[in-house]
């Protein structure tokens, strides 16, 4: 525990032992760690954008750093995500820990997105890296190890060791298909998790694995992917999800979303990291009261199991037609940042 910790939780012991000593009917809030919980931002497309002459600004109009930005805005963790081999270099190994090296000097934590691919892995698809493309099953499993031992190694040679990694990316039916497709092979999902997961601990026992599957409100899907990855033997710390409701229909979709939270942790016994959120960016007010309401379910389950909440790439603006960032067309945060400042 840090010194701040301890100077809170001496402050709070002091004060009440002074309510009981005097009688005093003060009711005490739980005491909660703002360091704890995340609120988080995925800002992968960062380096592109400034490499593209993209410009960041702060509610005022100041011109600044975007993870600086993000940081005032009460972001303290930022999301980035690993690819093998890209084509234009974007989200490679040295793109991916220079990102990192910005976060960890801003005093960020660090979540490692592993899609496994040299481009976009989502429930749609899942390729392989062309690399790995010919390999038998036991290599890929064993390729899969060495490259996230490799890749965890080289943030470590820097400084940085993450506290989050997402083994796979909106793994819904496995990874690496057709090997890992877990309606068909749910055994060698499960084993590439696990080689993802020992390839971590190897780097570091603090580092927390995510398997992370996208709508977080489809509590038969959740059930399915982690029953049987639970049946096969497969090692994670953490349940992960995505939620992206529309401005219409959030209330519905964050309600379905604590039910399977609350059902997932009480089943696996693993806390829940939401780690992508978005909305349309036209929608920004509607996006804040989606936000904070989902942060505040997220604080409700038992035992301190709800993780954070992570934003993909708020930063985007007028960028590759992507309608759902918090930023407006002239580089500023939207109201939706709100909802992390409290």
């Amino acid at each position: 525990m840090k010194t701040s910790s301890l100077a809170i939780v001496s402050v709070f012991i002091l004060f009440s032992s002074a309510c009981k000593k005097s009688g005093s009917n003060v009711q005490l809030p739980p005491m909660q760690d703002s360091a704890f919980f995340a609120k988080g931002a995925d800002v992968s497309w960062l380096s592109q954008m400034e490499a593209n002459n993209y410009s960041f600004y702060d509610p005022n109009g100041n011109k600044n750093d975007c993870l600086q930005i993000l940081k005032g805005l009460g972001v303290n963790s930022i999301r980035l995500r690993a690819w093998v081999n890209p084509s234009d270099g974007w989200c490679n190994t040295k793109d991916l820990v220079e990102k990192a090296t910005r976060a960890k000097n801003l005093g960020l934590r660090i979540m490692i997105d592993f899609h496994y691919s040299d481009s976009w892995a989502d429930p749609g698809k899942q390729n392989k890296p062309l690399a790995w493309d010919s390999l038998s099953t036991p290599d890929l499993v064993t390729t899969l190890h060495d490259y996230t031992h490799h890749v965890l190694d080289t943030l470590r040679s820097n400084g940085i060791i993450p506290q989050w990694v997402q083994v796979g990316n909106e793994t819904n039916d496995g990874m690496l298909w057709e090997d890992g497709r877990a309606s068909t092979h749910m055994s060698t999902f499960a084993n590439l998790v696990t080689a993802g997961y020992n390839a971590c601990k190897e780097i570091s026992d603090s580092i927390q694995v995510i398997v992370h599957i996208s709508n977080g409100y489809d509590n038969t899907l959740f059930r399915w992917v982690f029953d049987g990855l639970t049946a096969n033997g497969g090692k994670f710390d953490i349940i992960g999800m995505s939620l992206y409701p529309s401005s219409s229909g959030w209330q519905s979709l964050n309600t379905q979303c604590l039910s399977n939270m609350t059902d997932l942790a009480s089943r696996y016994g693993k806390p829940i990291m939401i780690s992508e959120v978005g909305m349309d960016v036209t929608a920004a007010a509607d996006c804040e009261l989606f936000l904070k309401d989902l942060i505040t379910k997220a604080k409700s389950l038992p035992g301190n199991k709800g993780l954070g909440v992570f934003y993909w790439e708020p930063e985007a603006y007028n960028w590759k037609g992507y309608p759902n960032g918090a930023f407006d067309i002239n580089g500023k945060p939207t109201v939706a940042l709100s909802a992390f400042s409290n």
